[in-house]
């Protein structure tokens, strides 16, 4: 159980408080609520620009990482498609400069022509070198159009193309920092050896000044349901074949969530998991697979992906992974099977939750879900998910025509 207490900012920024006296140790985790499906289908790739950018100095601190370190703290931040989320950590006795720093750059970027310069051709070098020129570097660029036709998840957070970016002007950019890095389109968890009062008159001292931004609602296109099977073929310099199968499912806010992740563990996880021990094991057929669900805030994907044995014919593994699909659909789980797999989901969770970090980033993850306190009912939600439920699921997702497929050759 994580117990926390919530307050608000006049200027709308949520802060959430968690006590955690085990560590010597402070966390301040604040995420945007902006990922790469709020961007201009013609601008892509800025919330991860963004990302770059957040280092690139403030008006009052030319750098960021400097004085963090000095006080022996260390940062990083990620985005995805839904959220861009910043995080440090630092000894609890310098929590001021944690605070100083997150809110002088919340209030203003530097903003100068040089930072943007060199942060734009770290993210054009960052395209080439992980997508572009990495073995399978490009799955996603390829899946997300071919999945989607209308949602804004038909590209990846590095955006569409590298001309995106490389084109992005200096207007462009602030208007973005204007619309989505306000206080009121964040939320902030302090969490680790800290006090309830002093939280709450560093957030009132740091970031209560901070003027509030635009209201900004979502009106994104809704994805049509697929009512034909997809797929693509391509050839790459890469040493094995793969395959990538992509099915339409719920969004993370879904109560069938719960039961969707569970199928994937009972596909995958682990070595006693189904695909493991009858597509690796048994027949042979593929190195490594893996079955995942993507986690998106609006209706997501539940991807099954696996490099080939030499030798094995893409058909021969199509053929399989559906035979295995089948199953599920058509036979309820047992039991044991279902039990084992709750508990590892449990185990997981509770080693999860020492963390501090990742404590923060899951109580304001859960709080732009809808509430901080889901961060408490989870493991109840996973545990109540019955057998029937399961075959429920997997008959409404894995249909043929719900289906996107990269066929990923090797060049002979």
């Amino acid at each position: 159980m994580i117990k926390y207490e919530r307050f608000e900012l006049a200027n709308g920024l949520k802060v959430i408080y968690h006590q955690d006296k085990s560590t010597p140790l402070a966390c301040i985790n604040i995420l945007y609520n902006v990922g790469a499906r709020d961007e201009n289908p013609e601008q892509t790739g800025f919330a991860h620009l963004f990302e770059h950018l957040m280092f690139g100095g403030s008006i009052n601190i030319p750098n960021y990482d400097e004085p963090l370190q000095m006080v022996g703290g260390e940062n990083n931040a990620f985005t995805t498609n839904d959220i861009t989320n910043y995080y440090l950590t630092l000894p609890a006795e310098n929590l001021e400069t944690g605070f100083w720093l997150e809110s002088d750059r919340m209030l203003s970027l530097a903003f100068s022509d040089k930072s943007l310069e060199v942060q734009r051709n770290v993210v054009i070098e960052e395209f080439k070198q992980r997508y572009l020129n990495q073995p399978y570097g490009d799955v996603w660029l390829l899946l997300r159009p071919m999945a989607y036709k209308e949602h804004p998840y038909k590209w990846d957070t590095i955006g569409k193309e590298i001309s995106h970016i490389e084109n992005a002007q200096m207007e462009d950019v602030k208007k973005f920092f204007r619309k989505f890095y306000c206080p009121n389109n964040a939320i902030m968890v302090v969490a680790g050896s800290v006090e309830v009062e002093e939280v709450k008159q560093l957030a009132g001292k740091w970031f209560g000044p901070i003027p509030k931004g635009p209201e900004n609602k979502r009106n994104l296109p809704e994805e049509p349901v697929q009512t034909k099977a997809r797929s693509l073929t391509v050839e790459r310099d890469v040493p094995v074949d793969a395959i990538y199968k992509a099915y339409h499912m719920c969004s993370r806010y879904d109560t069938e969530y719960y039961a969707v992740d569970l199928i994937s563990d009972i596909l995958s996880r682990g070595n006693s998991s189904r695909l493991h021990n009858v597509l690796i094991k048994e027949k042979q057929l593929f190195s490594d697979i893996n079955a995942y669900v993507m986690g998106d805030f609006d209706k997501g994907l539940f991807v099954i992906s696996g490099k080939l044995t030499k030798g094995v014919s893409m058909e021969q593994v199509d053929a399989a992974i559906n035979e295995e699909l089948q199953k599920i659909k058509t036979e309820l789980v047992n039991e044991d099977e279902l039990t084992k797999v709750k508990n590892k989901m449990e185990a997981s969770h509770e080693f999860g939750e020492v963390d501090v970090l990742n404590k923060a980033t899951n109580l304001a993850i859960a709080e732009l879900l809808g509430d901080a306190g889901m961060i408490n009912q989870e493991v109840e939600k996973y545990l109540a998910v019955t057998a029937a439920q399961i075959k429920e699921q997997a008959n409404l997702i894995f249909d043929e025509k719900n289906c996107s497929t990269l066929y990923y050759k090797s060049k002979k």
